[in-house]
């Protein structure tokens, strides 16, 4: 990749002349400038109109999140990196979300910025990788799911939340050996066979936290 400009922003000049020595041993790639909070990263791509953003998280000042959104409606041709300390899979679902074309952390930034720079700058999206599989866990967990009755849903919610069978019975007005009916059941459409195992994946399809959030009842009928 030739003539590559980059605008690096971070709030530590320590931290930036290390990311800019990084970036430019590659070929052809330039740091144009470099600002130390997200409104002179906003002021600069607007001036310099460089390829790619490389954009700390968290800065004193305007929120990066929406410096990231207001370039993503008027300079959609720079494509923003994320580098950051965080490595919560939620924040970085949002800063995707808010228009990050790459999420790179910056404890691993020697071997992944280069790569989340370069794939951005074709109109690629990188991820770190244990995020990446983070993020994906629950999707994952949650089309396990799908082939569920309404009632086998419930079943194993309550496993999830620690309940015997015949407590399940009686919560349910069910009969236990209905109850172990369901369980067998769930056991074979998601590949589970032990509590341990279905507890999990309760947990990371987000049955719970469903649960707790809308407040629906356990089913009586």
């Amino acid at each position: 990749m030739s003539a590559l400009r980059i605008v690096l922003a971070d709030d530590h000049a320590v931290v930036r002349s290390g990311l800019r020595m990084l970036l430019e041993r590659e070929p052809g790639w330039e740091v144009v400038a470099e600002v130390g909070d997200a409104g002179a990263a906003v002021d600069s791509v607007r001036q310099l109109d460089p390829d790619v953003l490389v954009l700390d998280l968290k800065m004193p000042g305007r929120s990066s999140l929406e410096a990231l959104r207001e370039l993503g409606d008027r300079h959609p041709r720079t494509r923003t990196v994320m580098l950051t300390m965080e490595d919560d899979p939620a924040i970085a679902q949002q800063a995707l979300a808010a228009g990050a074309a790459a999420y790179a952390l910056k404890e691993a930034a020697d071997s992944e910025l280069v790569q989340a720079v370069r794939v951005a700058a074709v109109g690629g999206a990188y991820l770190d990788p244990s995020l990446g599989a983070a993020l994906a866990a629950p999707g994952k967990a949650a089309r396990s799911l799908a082939h569920l009755s309404r009632r086998e849903l419930e079943v194993l919610r309550l496993i999830a939340l620690g309940h015997t069978n015949a407590e399940i019975a009686a919560l349910l007005g069910l009969s236990l050996r209905t109850v172990e009916s369901h369980r067998a059941h769930i056991q074979a459409k998601t590949q589970r066979s032990t509590r341990a195992q279905l507890v999990e994946l309760a947990l990371r399809a987000g049955l719970l936290d469903r649960e707790r959030r809308h407040g629906a009842p356990i089913a009586t009928h």
